[in-house]
């Protein structure tokens, strides 16, 4: 997925997407990265309206976002990511 696995940073451009479909892919985007990955820079628009912003602004939850950075730029957020929980062994 990643050419650089050691990249910390990486981005996803959401343009163009219902914000259902927008939501899936990114809730699948932050399950399958790394743990060495920890910022998302999300790319959602703004003069196309604000659904997808709000999605990833307000209504997203993943185990993995410890924050969200709302950037000086409307269309973009930032988001902190945690390592991902290690399974439990018994």
């Amino acid at each position: 997925m990643l050419q650089n696995p050691r990249k910390t940073t990486v981005e996803i451009n959401l343009h163009g997407l219902t914000t259902a479909d927008a939501k899936r892919k990114l809730e699948q985007f932050l399950s399958r990265l790394p743990a060495s990955v920890t910022e998302v820079i999300v790319i959602h628009g703004y003069h196309g309206g604000q659904a997808l912003g709000n999605m990833v602004r307000q209504r997203l939850k993943h185990p993995r976002i410890r924050a969200k950075i709302l950037c000086l730029n409307p269309g973009e957020t930032r988001l902190l990511l945690s390592p991902p929980a290690r399974p439990h062994s018994k």
